[in-house]
């Protein structure tokens, strides 16, 4: 008996194709296409944002210790194209959250909360406000170190200054879109101007020392009344060269019967203003009335208690002329290209004050003093600036505030023709309202 045996072999497995790996998904590609441009943006903000720093430091540093400016005209190009590509990134953050907003609101908003922030700085500390101007500049270029430190992982200077790997992923989103416009409508916004008009407050209130206020109805003035043991009187009056003409209608009508209106006004003998001193156009825009027009008090006693303009520095009356031209001519190009191109000399700025506010206020208690002796009763209706210079030099004569009264003298549009008195308070003073904080 034959016995055969059958060996089977299995077959052998069919060769494994090599994988073939799965197209990037559509929107990738696209994400990663917008990913070299936006670098480049971002890279831009930076690197002006550090220009801007650099040359702030430096022009500060020469202003403050020689009194140079020679990189103030670079300072404000750098600064003006800084601010404008913080713009675009700033609108861009609403676009597309590839954008880290952790490292470019502080950069975007830098410059403008530094603006917002110096405001109190001028108002209270304006006699140091180069030294904060320095010090924020300082901060300025520490705070940039500290974000290309962060985003170069480290002191290196390479380009792009921000490398494409620190975008976020996603292109668009709703959420983003609303979330960010949303805060910027509703938070944004409405907090800079609430902190505008509380520093405008602030300002009017400071540089004014309480003679001028700035409330919800408008401009109001506080008359106050100066009187001394001897039985002497000084009305000082605050006026506006602008205002409601029931404003100086009532002025007019409070003004004692027996009292000496030592009256503002200077004059030009000699004819050397070439434009007419007039707010007519500014008051027409704005519907109110000229002073010169509507102010016309009692004439039993009326003196003429101001200067000529020949007593004006040459630079003073040049700048008038300037300025009286835009007033009466209106704000053209060619006036707008005279005022940018006028030469300011050194310190003209304490020229200029030294003429319109020192030489006429020292003239004027010349003249409070000379008529003193011959009336009980002084009505002194000045320039608001004026004010505050002159009640610090009467009360070193022994005048104390005995009242004070308050009449608005522009209203803001929703209040005009509400009230039919511009009188809205009355006050027994005890001197309160006579700070004497320097101007």
């Amino acid at each position: 008996m034959t016995f055969r045996t059958k060996i089977l072999f299995a077959p052998d497995p069919p060769p494994l194709l090599p994988e073939t790996p799965a197209p990037p998904p559509l929107p990738a590609q696209k994400s990663r296409s917008m990913q070299p441009p936006l670098a480049v943006l971002l890279s831009l903000c930076l690197w002006l944002f550090l220009a801007d720093a650099v040359v702030s430091l430096l022009d500060d540093s020469l202003v403050a210790l020689f009194g140079a400016h020679p990189f103030t005209g670079i300072r404000g190009i750098v600064g003006f194209f800084a601010l404008l590509v913080a713009l675009v990134v700033y609108v861009f953050m609403a676009v597309t959250p590839m954008i880290p907003k952790r490292v470019f609101l502080p950069v975007t908003l830098f410059n403008p909360l530094a603006m917002l922030l110096i405001a109190p700085c001028w108002i209270y500390f304006y006699d140091h406000i180069q030294q904060v101007a320095w010090l924020i500049s300082l901060f300025q270029v520490l705070f940039c170190a500290g974000v290309l430190f962060y985003v170069q992982g480290g002191f290196r200077f390479r380009w792009p200054l921000f490398p494409e790997h620190l975008l976020n992923s996603r292109r668009f989103s709703w959420a983003n879109l609303f979330g960010f416009s949303a805060v910027n409508l509703f938070v944004v916004l409405p907090g800079a101007l609430f902190y505008l008009v509380f520093c405008a407050v602030l300002a009017v209130n400071h540089f004014s020392e309480g003679f001028v206020a700035l409330r919800p109805i408008g401009f109001t003035v506080q008359v106050r009344n100066y009187v001394r043991n001897d039985g002497k009187s000084i009305l000082l009056v605050p006026m506006s060269h602008i205002g409601e003409p029931e404003f100086y209608h009532s002025l007019s009508r409070s003004f004692p019967t027996n009292s000496t209106i030592l009256m503002e006004g200077v004059t030009d003998d000699k004819n050397l203003l070439t434009n007419r001193i007039t707010y007519k156009r500014v008051a027409n825009s704005l519907g109110l009335s000229q002073q010169v027009k509507e102010f016309k008090p009692s004439p039993i006693q009326m003196v003429r208690a101001d200067i000529d303009v020949d007593q004006f520095t040459p630079n003073t009356i040049g700048f008038l002329n300037l300025v009286m031209l835009l007033h009466s001519k209106g704000l053209n190009l060619e006036n707008l290209l005279r005022l940018m191109q006028y030469p300011e000399p050194p310190g003209f700025e304490q020229e200029l004050f030294a003429d319109l506010l020192g030489k006429r206020n020292s003239h004027l208690l010349q003249e409070i003093r000379d008529w003193l002796p011959q009336s009980d009763s002084l009505v002194v209706p000045w320039g608001a600036a004026h004010m505050p210079g002159i009640a610090r030099e009467i009360q070193k004569s022994g005048f104390r505030v005995a009242s004070t009264r308050e009449f608005v003298a522009i209203r803001f549009g929703s209040h005009r023709g509400k009230v039919k008195s511009p009188e809205t308070e009355v006050r027994a003073g005890n001197g309160a309202g006579t700070s004497s904080s320097p101007r």
